[in-house]
């Protein structure tokens, strides 16, 4: 049996990979619907609840700022929310341990900010170097005061002291009001677009509501905005997106929820890979014909690289769901045949899957506008081009660039690092499904997101587990 602390071997398979797999609920769509339960008018019930460290950090977040949150059934919960008040906390304040979650650090500080004193954030070695400080900086323009080790430099940990302008004045100034005022603030998500959804989030319980206006450029990922917009119009609250770079949300109650929760697309990107690294066909049911999230764009990258990509609706639900299924492409020898995909813009935090394609595929690929994933888990891009040369792969690093010579013949077996960070553990799952002698070091760290990872991945491998 492997011990945790030994490098996993990576599963390579004898011939082409072929299996269904169910991935577990999404991990972006669970904890917003967590923040928004909590800060609602009436208990909520949510089904399909990723069960996950990210989604748990984020369910001791919420609970230590006074919302009730109970497993009542399998990937069930019920959410009865704090406090029409606001968050309570004690004279001492509470800790918020945020791990190495960036929905948690940077979603809860504003909610937060709602309550009656003084709630602490820390998280793990790797997070304090985590970006921050456009979330800290626009509550400081919101009034809330925000101090500690790493507030100036935008980084945990810091305290955000509740009561907005009274938690600016100190704690317990007398005739201050609670909460929020809200109102126009100014901020640059060039670097996240984690940084809107989590003032979006709590802006419906500001006073005055919000009128957030991005300074940037452009922002990454901008479908996690779409999504974040869309659970809050789920729940009843008026946002004006109308205007490009500029989101107004009307302050007002926060509808209870009743709803399920779609499975994780991003997550469903390495065993989709696994189709078109070896040739065969993996299918994906429950995929929603329409969505938010950032994972619907495997329909368009896989193609580059040669997959045939198949949506059939389900017949049960009119259509609203069905099965995505991934055909990679072979030789007339029988071999994977990976085409180059050429320049590949905008893949996000798809972009270690897609890395580990580029590396199998015939000739160069490129993937641009990532420089913002080196402000996730790790410097992602740094990361990636590490272990790529660590396999003997040819890369060429720039600030948002990464450039992929292609041929998989000079890539040998190496132990491959994943910094703790998920993402680079499923990349180098994926290479090992073509290259031998593929160790991962540290492979629970997929437990961040989908903790049966090694499972799922081991039985569609082998085929030992008919649908994962």
């Amino acid at each position: 049996m492997n011990h945790p602390a030994d490098p996993w071997p990576a599963p390579r398979p004898d011939g082409p990979v072929h299996g269904t797999v169910r991935v577990p609920g999404s991990k972006s769509l669970t904890n917003r619907y967590l923040v928004l339960a909590a800060l609602a008018e009436g208990p909520s019930r949510l089904r399909g609840v990723l069960d996950s460290r990210d989604s748990r950090l984020m369910i001791q977040a919420l609970t230590a700022l006074g919302a009730s949150i109970s497993r009542v059934a399998p990937g069930t919960v019920e959410v009865i929310p704090v406090p029409d008040a606001g968050p309570r906390t004690p004279a001492d304040g509470v800790t918020i341990d945020c791990g190495l979650a960036g929905t948690v650090m940077r979603f809860v500080p504003p909610v937060a900010a709602l309550a009656s004193g003084a709630v602490h954030f820390t998280g793990d070695e790797a997070a304090l170097a985590r970006p921050m400080g456009p979330v800290l900086q626009a509550l400081a323009a919101l009034g809330v005061r925000v101090d500690g080790p790493g507030a100036d430099a935008g980084t945990l940990p810091f305290t955000v002291h509740g009561g907005g302008a009274a938690g600016a004045a100190g704690e317990g100034a007398e005739g201050a009001q609670a909460g929020v005022d809200g109102g126009r603030i100014e901020v640059d998500a060039s670097g996240s677009s984690q940084f809107i959804s989590a003032l979006l989030l709590a802006a419906p319980r500001f006073r005055r509501g919000l009128h957030l206006v991005h300074t940037g450029a452009s922002v990454p990922s901008p479908e996690h905005i779409g999504m974040t917009v869309a659970v809050l119009r789920r729940c009843g609250v008026d946002v004006d997106d109308s205007v490009p770079g500029r989101w107004r949300v009307s302050p007002g109650p926060i509808r209870a929820l009743d709803t399920a929760v779609e499975p994780d697309l991003s997550n469903a990107g390495p065993f989709l890979a696994a189709a078109v690294a070896t040739g065969g066909t993996v299918s994906v049911p429950d995929w929603p014909a329409e969505t938010t999230q950032i994972g619907d764009r495997w329909r368009s990258i896989l193609p580059a690289f040669g997959a045939t990509v198949e949506f059939s609706p389900a017949a049960d639900d009119g259509g609203a769901t069905g099965t995505l299924t991934v055909t990679g492409s072979r030789g007339q020898d029988g071999r994977p045949r990976i085409t180059a995909p050429g320049d590949l813009d905008g893949t996000a935090e798809l972009a270690p899957t897609a890395a580990a394609l580029c590396l199998l595929a015939d000739g160069p690929g490129r993937l641009t506008g990532i420089g913002h994933l080196r402000g996730h888990e790790t410097d992602r891009l740094a990361a990636l081009a590490t272990e790529s040369a660590r396999l003997g792969g040819r890369v060429e690093e720039g600030p948002d660039v990464l450039a992929f010579a292609g041929g998989r013949e000079g890539l040998h077996g190496a132990i491959l690092q994943t910094y703790e960070d998920h993402r680079m553990a499923t990349f180098a799952a994926v290479l090992g499904l073509a290259v031998p002698d593929v160790l991962v070091r540290d492979i629970a760290t997929t437990a961040k997101t989908m903790p049966d990872f090694p499972r799922m991945w081991t039985e569609l491998v082998d085929g030992s587990g008919g649908t994962a």
